[in-house]
């Protein structure tokens, strides 16, 4: 996410690391690469002059130019005022009204409204614990309607039945009163788009939004179009009054001009944006982790946050007392992995981890991906007696998990070496702790994993 950005504001700011003194006109060299990163990212031309300037006045500042680390001071005033342009705190959904809190999903065709729909109902039962109901009110793209309703029926959630030969106004209107009567405590409606903003278009949502009067108009925008996105929101904003911003396909947009650009231009706040194709792949948008990826600092709060809602505080206590007593087997590392499958990709999950970004680039992820889809297959193959027990798996046993997978026995046998080694590293790191661990490896003792 974001990688061309991070590497040109990584080399803007190289010049200045590890030097003690600084002069106005090195600020001025490191700005004008700032400026150009930015520019190249797409983010919008007021936006960039407006931030370099408010970056240049307190970047001249004395603090900065007789600071033992000036390069650390401007990378910090950077990070502020790009937090600033964004927005501080995260938004989210004030949800303390009396139910049921409709939103009106709204935004141009092929944004992602309805997968969105879907994702935000998903999203408000698992975080919020809300009772949601999904209304597919865009009657002229017929395939939406089949779409939410599918959609619904996948992630269990209930969808307001509807056709395509009626009023959409009419179909939110039902929804609302359906959902007074039945306690659903959130209505999320899916509107109609247009390829381009219209009259037809815009009167129909005003009219909607007079009729149902929703707590929440968010504008559902494709990060992929960049200052597209900007300007199309702006004109929903000016017909609608929006409340805030979904961006989706964030994680294919590799400039994140628009991310950048929204909240400024059009001073309404991203809430939500979209991470992925999977269900789960929503999330309330922080603004100061955002900018945190963008200048290559990681993401260590989401992806604790991500861990936390894969493994409790109680199955990370039994996983670490079943490393101490050697009981950790192939099926506690399928479910593991598994886990850690749907915290999100491989390259996604190591671009939260600080200084980790700059290694991305020397690892093949499909080849890894490809490697992880081996690995399950090969345990998969197993017998939950071999599982359970991987020291009963012989050169017979071997040999018959390697067809039934697909592999060679020596993919098999590489696979176990791998698990045997990081059973040894686990156990030891449960026993002794890592000062014990990195003790063995420095030569403090014994090498248990010397060969």
């Amino acid at each position: 996410m974001f990688k061309k950005l991070q590497t040109r504001l990584d080399a803007a700011f190289t010049a200045l690391r590890g030097r003690t003194r600084i002069t106005d006109k090195d600020i001025e060299e490191t700005l004008k690469e700032v400026r150009m990163a930015l520019l190249e990212a797409d983010v919008n031309f007021k936006v960039v002059k407006d931030l370099c300037a408010e970056i240049a006045v307190k970047a001249k500042g004395e603090a900065v130019l007789k600071s033992l680390s000036p390069a650390q001071q401007i990378i910090k005033i950077v990070h502020e005022e790009l937090i600033q342009v964004v927005g501080a705190g995260a938004s989210g959904l004030e949800l303390s009204s009396t139910p049921p809190f409709t939103i009106m999903m709204v935004g141009l065709q092929g944004s992602g409204k309805t997968t969105s729909t879907a994702k935000l109902g998903l999203l408000l039962r698992r975080e919020r614990k809300k009772k949601c109901l999904l209304v597919p009110a865009d009657v002229y793209r017929p395939a939406a309607i089949l779409q939410l309703q599918k959609l619904g029926n996948e992630l269990s959630i209930d969808v307001f039945p509807s056709e395509a030969a009626q009023d959409p106004v009419a179909i939110a209107q039902k929804a609302v009163e359906y959902a007074k009567g039945h306690l659903y405590d959130v209505v999320i409606i899916d509107t109609a788009g247009r390829l381009q903003i219209d009259t037809e278009l815009m009167d129909e949502l005003r009219e909607m939004a007079r009729t149902v009067d929703p707590h929440e108009v968010l504008f559902v925008a494709d990060a992929m179009t960049g200052q597209e996105a900007v300007n199309v929101a702006q004109g929903f904003n000016n017909a609608l009054d929006i409340d805030g911003i979904i961006l989706t396909k964030l994680d294919g947009d590799g400039r994140g001009g628009a991310a950048l650009s929204m909240r400024a231009v059009i001073q309404k706040p991203i809430k939500f944006v979209g991470i992925s194709e999977k269900p789960e792949g929503l999330e309330v948008f922080h603004p100061e982790r955002f900018v945190q990826r963008v200048l290559g600092m990681g993401d260590v709060m989401t992806l604790i946050e991500k861990a936390q809602k894969e493994i409790t505080e109680e199955e990370s206590k039994a996983l670490n007392k079943k490393f101490k007593k050697n009981e950790f087997n192939l099926q506690d590392f399928l479910e593991q992995y598994r886990k850690i499958q749907r915290m999100g990709s491989m390259q996604s999950l190591l671009g939260m981890i600080p200084g980790m970004d700059k290694m991305t680039d020397q690892i093949d992820f499909q080849k890894a991906e490809k490697e992880a889809k081996r690995i399950e297959a090969i345990i998969l193959s197993m017998t939950p007696l071999e599982r359970k027990r991987p020291d009963v798996l012989d050169g017979r046993r071997r040999k018959r998990i390697a067809q039934g997978s697909g592999t060679t026995v020596q993919e098999v046998n590489a696979l176990m070496n791998q698990f045997n080694e990081m059973k040894k590293m686990m156990q030891k790191l449960a026993q002794g702790g890592l000062s014990s661990l990195m003790g063995s490896l420095m030569g403090g003792g014994k090498n248990p994993f010397a060969r």
